[in-house]
């Protein structure tokens, strides 16, 4: 797990994604902005494309799909929807998932962190 913690940076320090995934919910959505720099772009969508074919295939997994900001900007949105924390927790925390981590480029930065849909009467449900 070293390797993947240098890699992050919480989105609430207050509560790390470590903490998140101890939490037992269903029907999570993983919300998580990558910041890297421009010349490392190339190597960032292979590595992440490689770790998104890698939780496609676990258990649990619903859907995912990456967002490039506008601009000259090199920041990526990745929202990915899993059935329930355990499930994200066993593909987070999986060898072959934490063996991987080594392949992003130096300058990338990643703040995962999990949230569930809230109920807003007249606007949207839960």
């Amino acid at each position: 797990m070293e390797a993947l913690m240098s890699l992050l940076r919480p989105l609430d320090p207050s509560f790390p994604i470590d903490r998140q995934i101890a939490i037992e919910a269903n029907s999570v959505i993983l919300v998580n902005p990558f910041t890297l720099d421009k010349a490392d772009e190339a190597a960032f969508l292979k590595t992440w494309q490689d770790d998104a074919a890698f939780m496609k295939r676990q258990p649990g997994f619903i859907s995912t799909q990456l967002h490039r900001a506008l601009g000259d900007s090199s920041t990526y949105l990745n929202y990915a929807v899993w059935e329930s924390t355990a499930h994200f927790r066993a593909a987070f925390t999986h060898p072959d998932f934490l063996a991987k981590i080594a392949s992003y480029p130096a300058s990338a930065i990643a703040s995962p962190h999990l949230f569930q849909k809230v109920a807003v009467p007249g606007i949207c449900v839960a």
